[in-house]
């Protein structure tokens, strides 16, 4: 599957973007909302993991390219994640710091919560993060989704939860023209 906006092109990664990728997973800055940053074979596992889910699902984290230069900046995209007990379609998102206060990481979320909906009519989408995570709330929260949830969670400790539903997305859409 590939995606594109006006300045961003969202494609499956390879095994070619583990280079790109422990960029950002090993940095400390970005990944200071997980319990830690990745190590060499983490990043591996989290391609692996990648390419699971595009097999099973047909869905996963895409690589976010510069449409521009090509460079991989990042990656958004829509994985199952279990939230209070249930597996849903969560939109998540990792942009490397050099790139962050851009809009990249809310512009692919955008697209990967109309895919959600129109490629896989999904009622609803979510997003979630450590508490503290304020950019990443921010994010969910500039693509229209409410906060609906907080509870305690072994991973997080403190867990924020973010909807928005097809109809609330349709509404928003219709509105924004």
């Amino acid at each position: 599957m590939k995606i594109e906006t006006s300045r961003l092109v969202l494609r499956e990664m390879t095994q070619e973007d583990y280079a790109a990728l422990h960029a950002i997973l090993t940095d400390a800055e970005t990944m200071k909302y997980y319990p830690r940053p990745y190590d060499d074979a983490g990043v591996q596992r989290w391609l692996e993991w990648t390419f699971d889910n595009y097999a099973k699902h047909g869905f996963g984290l895409w690589a976010v390219t510069l449409k521009e230069t090509g460079e991989f900046i990042g990656d958004c995209g829509i994985t199952m994640q279990p939230i209070q007990g249930q597996w849903l379609p969560e939109i998540g998102y990792h942009i490397r710091k050099d790139h962050w206060r851009r809009g990249y990481a809310s512009e692919a979320a955008a697209e990967c919560i109309r895919v959600a909906f129109e490629d896989f009519g999904f009622p609803a989408v979510y997003s979630y993060m450590k508490a503290e995570n304020e950019p990443s709330w921010r994010t969910a929260m500039k693509n229209g989704m409410t906060f609906i949830d907080e509870y305690d969670d072994p991973v997080n400790t403190r867990t924020r939860v973010y909807r928005i539903t097809r109809e609330a997305w349709e509404k928003r859409r219709n509105s924004c023209g």
